[in-house]
């Protein structure tokens, strides 16, 4: 510690949100750069950045400063703290307006909200929580010490593991989006899901996400991995484990994502392709075939990432290249080969 040890502080914030009674953060230079200006009463910052002689960071007047190995972690370990302390767990029991068919089982210290549904032949695992308006279809099993919040939908046949966490709004096992042309012209013909969703232990849904139903066989889910709000993943998509993937994101049918892939906000993902274990792929990226283990992608399509801002740089002096080419023509008389 270097500054006021009696300091106090009694929330968690950012630099720029913080007030007299809390405590911030800075992971990085960058960030340190707004400690003056910030109103905490005392920062946690990681050593590596306190130490860096062109940061030069001073506690100032009765604030302080907490040097740790990473202050991320640091921060991590105290919003922990902070959110069991202001989290609210239900308590196990069934709400009386629950409909919970009589061929369901139940676990032990499983909480069941108000409005919630569940099918025939499902299984609950001891500690789970379904929260109001959860329905849950016949043949799910879902297992211990899940979180299933508000308006969560989980249909037919469908398995959750242990300790997964599903946000808000979120529809597990709806029927995969196909169709064909139908032999008379005259419409299309929807092709029925008879296969289920799969998903492993310690995964977390975001709000609004859609997670399809496969054709025969299941779409999965591997453990420890996190998907953001409003994702889309289609059917039979596999994706494998201790995946990321960000908001807004489209994974077309059987596509295939090894173990640690990393998705960022808004990518396209074409049908039926493989990305390899431990490949990023930036923001916004369409990816129209296979990506190789390891690499880090972007753009549309998509490749490499240091060839797409390349391309980004040179799209950016576009215009200037223009203007000086019809200059040149202009004050030559000459046109580019090619051009009539």
């Amino acid at each position: 510690m270097i500054g006021d040890g009696s300091a106090r502080f009694s929330t968690l914030s950012s630099l720029e949100g913080a007030g007299p009674d809390a405590l911030t953060f800075v992971r990085s230079a960058k960030f340190a750069r707004g400690w003056d200006e910030s109103g905490a009463a005392a920062v946690l910052v990681s050593r590596a950045v306190y130490e860096d002689p062109s940061v030069g960071m001073e506690p100032g007047e009765g604030r302080a400063i907490l040097v740790v190995k990473d202050a991320d972690l640091a921060m991590l370990a105290l919003l922990e703290a902070a959110s069991k302390a202001i989290e609210r767990t239900p308590r196990a029991g069934v709400h009386p307006s629950a409909a919970i068919d009589e061929s369901a089982t139940i676990g032990d210290g499983v909480f069941i909200g108000a409005h919630v549904t569940v099918g025939a032949g499902s299984a609950i695992g001891d500690g789970t929580r379904l929260h109001p308006g959860v329905r849950v279809g016949a043949g799910v099993r879902i297992g211990a010490d899940s979180d299933l919040r508000s308006n969560v939908v989980i249909e037919d046949r469908c398995v959750l593991g242990e300790r997964v966490l599903v946000h808000p709004g979120t529809v597990i096992g709806a029927d995969g989006f196909g169709y064909r042309p139908s032999p008379d012209g005259g419409g299309v013909l929807k092709i029925p899901h008879i296969g289920g969703v799969e998903i492993g232990d310690d995964v977390e849904i975001g709000a609004n996400s859609c997670i399809d139903r496969g054709k025969f066989s299941d779409t999965m889910i591997g453990s420890g991995t996190k998907i953001d709000n409003l994702v889309q993943v289609g059917h039979n998509v596999r994706i494998g484990r201790s995946c990321i993937v960000c908001g807004m994101t489209g994974i077309a049918g059987s596509a295939t994502l090894g173990n640690g892939v990393t998705l960022g906000g808004g990518c396209r993902i074409h049908d039926g392709i493989t990305i390899g274990d431990g490949a990023t792929l930036a923001a916004v990226s369409g990816v129209m075939g296979d990506v190789p283990p390891g690499v880090t992608w972007g753009g549309t399509p998509a490749g490499p990432a240091r060839d797409f801002l390349r391309q980004m740089a040179c799209l950016r002096h576009l215009p200037e290249l223009v203007r000086e080419h019809r200059s040149h023509e202009r004050a030559t008389g000459k046109r580019g080969e090619g051009e009539a």
